[in-house]
Protein backbone atom coordinates (compact mmCIF):
# COMPACT_ATOMS: atom_id res chain seq x y z
CA UNK A 1 0.00 0.00 0.00
CA UNK A 2 1.59 3.16 -1.15
CA UNK A 3 1.19 6.27 1.46
CA UNK A 4 1.80 10.36 0.31
CA UNK A 5 4.51 11.51 2.35
CA UNK A 6 5.18 15.33 2.89
CA UNK A 7 9.38 16.13 3.49
CA UNK A 8 10.35 19.32 3.74
CA UNK A 9 13.87 19.64 2.63
CA UNK A 10 16.55 22.27 1.51
CA UNK A 11 15.41 23.97 -1.99
CA UNK A 12 19.44 22.90 -3.60
CA UNK A 13 18.90 19.18 -2.29
CA UNK A 14 15.47 18.91 -4.00
CA UNK A 15 16.79 20.25 -7.00
CA UNK A 16 19.72 18.42 -7.49
CA UNK A 17 17.98 14.99 -6.21
CA UNK A 18 14.99 15.52 -9.04
CA UNK A 19 18.24 16.08 -11.49
CA UNK A 20 19.78 12.78 -10.44
CA UNK A 21 16.38 11.03 -10.50
CA UNK A 22 15.99 12.04 -14.19
CA UNK A 23 19.49 11.15 -15.13
CA UNK A 24 18.83 7.77 -13.50
CA UNK A 25 15.18 7.37 -15.15
CA UNK A 26 13.48 6.72 -11.67
CA UNK A 27 11.18 8.63 -9.88
CA UNK A 28 12.04 11.21 -6.69
CA UNK A 29 9.98 9.14 -4.81
CA UNK A 30 11.19 5.72 -5.41
CA UNK A 31 14.80 6.77 -4.90
CA UNK A 32 13.44 8.51 -1.22
CA UNK A 33 12.22 4.48 -0.95
CA UNK A 34 14.99 2.76 -1.96
CA UNK A 35 17.13 4.94 0.50
CA UNK A 36 14.83 4.48 3.48
CA UNK A 37 14.68 0.32 2.58
CA UNK A 38 18.59 0.16 2.44
CA UNK A 39 18.86 2.16 5.65
CA UNK A 40 16.38 -0.49 7.58
CA UNK A 41 18.10 -3.46 5.83
CA UNK A 42 21.16 -1.97 6.92
CA UNK A 43 20.13 -1.57 10.53
CA UNK A 44 18.25 -5.23 10.77
CA UNK A 45 20.26 -8.08 12.29
CA UNK A 46 21.34 -10.86 10.39
CA UNK A 47 19.62 -13.42 11.63
CA UNK A 48 16.16 -11.44 10.26
CA UNK A 49 17.09 -11.89 6.45
CA UNK A 50 16.44 -15.57 6.84
CA UNK A 51 13.32 -17.04 6.44
CA UNK A 52 11.98 -18.86 9.74
CA UNK A 53 12.00 -22.16 8.90
CA UNK A 54 16.14 -21.45 7.84
CA UNK A 55 16.30 -19.79 11.29
CA UNK A 56 14.50 -22.67 13.51
CA UNK A 57 17.25 -25.18 11.40
CA UNK A 58 20.15 -23.38 11.98
CA UNK A 59 22.45 -25.00 14.44
CA UNK A 60 21.20 -28.19 13.62
CA UNK A 61 24.29 -29.46 12.34
CA UNK A 62 27.57 -28.57 13.65
CA UNK A 63 30.78 -27.69 11.98
CA UNK A 64 31.94 -30.62 13.39
CA UNK A 65 29.56 -32.91 12.26
CA UNK A 66 29.66 -31.76 8.50
CA UNK A 67 33.47 -32.94 8.64
CA UNK A 68 32.50 -36.35 9.53
CA UNK A 69 29.87 -36.35 6.86
CA UNK A 70 32.67 -35.35 4.76
CA UNK A 71 34.80 -37.76 5.87
CA UNK A 72 32.18 -40.69 5.69
CA UNK A 73 31.76 -39.44 2.03
CA UNK A 74 35.35 -39.60 1.68
CA UNK A 75 35.51 -42.98 3.17
CA UNK A 76 32.79 -44.73 0.84
CA UNK A 77 34.41 -42.99 -2.28
CA UNK A 78 37.65 -44.67 -1.60
CA UNK A 79 36.25 -47.62 -1.04
CA UNK A 80 33.71 -48.34 -3.55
Amino acid sequence: METKLTLKLDQNIIQSAKLYAEANKRSLSRLVEDYFRKLIVENTPASSHFSPLVEELSGVISETDLKKLDYVSYLEQKYE
